[in-house]
């Protein structure tokens, strides 16, 4: 039996999955979790043959999620099954130690299927995303991508160099930076050009 644990804020979705999945001869739901912290604290105390995670959940992304499993346990595989159908977040969950990545209009089966294929050591990846993966590649560093989802929200350069313990000054300097890699002309249209790509 392969040990699936399931990550889910939407509780819909959550029984869905885990009452599809279960139909499955080999698979074996072991758990449920509704937010990244409460997956990661699972996820330790299970040790699930593969996690299966969406992408925006609250307190710990699915992305975040991913490379913590990829760094601490990697007896555990990941799977992300998601609503963004965006190449920038595929390459990120691939560089994060990912193997799966399906869109949550797949059918049932596939998912199944990409599970055993995970659990078996390969990848599985949905075909018309890995197709677009390597299209435009991620320009942003770390710190650009954070100052960028602080200014998103519209947080003034003081309450963003606050938030993540940077000065002003250094702040601007990511701001000016993504501003110029993205082309945009302001900072909210940095970060809408930065969110549509699936980088942020």
């Amino acid at each position: 039996m392969i040990r699936v644990l399931l990550a889910e804020d939407q509780a819909l979705v959550l029984g869905a999955l885990s009452a599809l999945l279960s139909l499955e001869d080999d698979l074996e739901v072991v758990g449920g979790a509704p937010d990244g912290e409460a997956a990661w604290e699972t996820v330790q105390a299970l040790k699930p043959d593969v996690l299966v995670t969406d992408i925006e959940m609250p307190r710990l992304s699915g992305l975040d999620l991913a490379a913590r499993v990829a760094r601490e346990l990697p007896g555990t595989k990941v799977v992300i099954v998601t609503t963004f159908g965006r190449s920038g977040y595929l390459r990120r969950a691939l560089d994060v130690g990912a193997r799966g990545y399906l869109l949550k209009d797949a059918p049932a089966s596939e998912l199944a299927d990409a599970i055993r294929r995970v659990h078996a050591g390969g990848r599985a990846i949905d075909p018309k995303l890995a197709a677009e993966a390597w299209g435009d590649s991620d320009p942003l560093t770390d710190r650009e991508r954070q100052v960028l989802r602080e200014a998103e929200g519209g947080a003034s350069t003081a309450a963003i160099a606050a938030a993540l313990k940077l000065s002003e000054g250094t702040v601007r300097n990511y701001l000016s930076e993504a501003i110029g890699k993205l082309g945009a002309e302001n900072r909210v249209e940095a970060a809408r050009t930065a969110r549509e790509k699936g980088w942020l």
